[in-house]
């Protein structure tokens, strides 16, 4: 998703958005509320960081974590990737298929939070999170749930807005402490995994939609050896 953060029994898969949401509902209707409130949330174009990542590598199997409007994964797919797109805001699930629609590509959508979504394990050769809004839990179930659904080989690409995490607890309820950082799932990597990259960098930021205004990215990108 971006920014202000968002965030998943097993998910439907279709390739148009499902109706049976699989997470919290108080989750998906903020976020519902979110994109009610604008036309269009995002810029509709993909994510700098992900565009340079992604470019040295074989396109195949990939995740998009908290897919938004769609623009990652439209991009994905229109190079070659076989995509399946996650996001709990069934507003934003729509916009998005209309997206891939328009672009004539085709694209599997999943209605869930990303613990709860039922993924199998290894699934994906590349597993993107995009500015995610995940919710921390004790058992760190988001952090883990991105790691296992990488395939041994394969790549996870991780990236947020530098500083975030730092600030303080906002008026309108917003908490870092609430929400996994790139850090945390650092932290959990093991032996079965190369670090390539971890580390702030200046943000390529798409003209227009909300975030604009970070100017810095935090990027980890690990390989699982297996």
């Amino acid at each position: 998703m971006t920014d202000d953060i968002a965030a998943g029994s097993p998910a439907s898969y279709a390739s148009s958005p499902a109706d049976g949401y699989v997470g919290d509902p108080a989750v998906a209707a903020h976020w519902d509320g979110r994109y009610t409130d604008r036309e269009r949330l995002w810029s509709g174009q993909p994510n700098g960081a992900l565009v340079a990542e992604v470019a040295g590598l074989t396109p195949g199997r990939v995740l998009d974590v908290g897919c938004g409007e769609g623009a990652d994964a439209v991009w994905l797919a229109r190079h070659g990737w076989d995509v399946t797109a996650l996001e709990v805001s069934g507003v934003a699930l729509r916009r998005a298929a209309r997206h891939a629609a328009d672009a004539g590509v085709a694209v599997r959508w999943v209605h869930a939070e990303l613990a709860r979504a039922g993924l199998a394990p290894g699934s994906f050769d590349l597993v993107s999170a995009q500015y995610p809004a995940l919710l921390r839990t004790p058992d760190a179930a988001a952090e883990r749930a991105l790691l296992t659904a990488v395939a041994p080989g394969g790549v996870l690409l991780l990236v947020h807005h530098a500083g975030m995490d730092t600030h303080q607890a906002h008026d309108d309820g917003f908490d870092p402490a609430d929400y996994v950082w790139p850090a945390m799932v650092a932290e959990l990597l093991d032996d079965d995994w190369e670090v390539e990259v971890n580390e702030q960098r200046p943000r390529v930021a798409p003209e227009g939609g909300a975030g604009a205004h970070h100017t810095d990215d935090l990027v980890l990108r690990a390989h699982r050896r297996r």
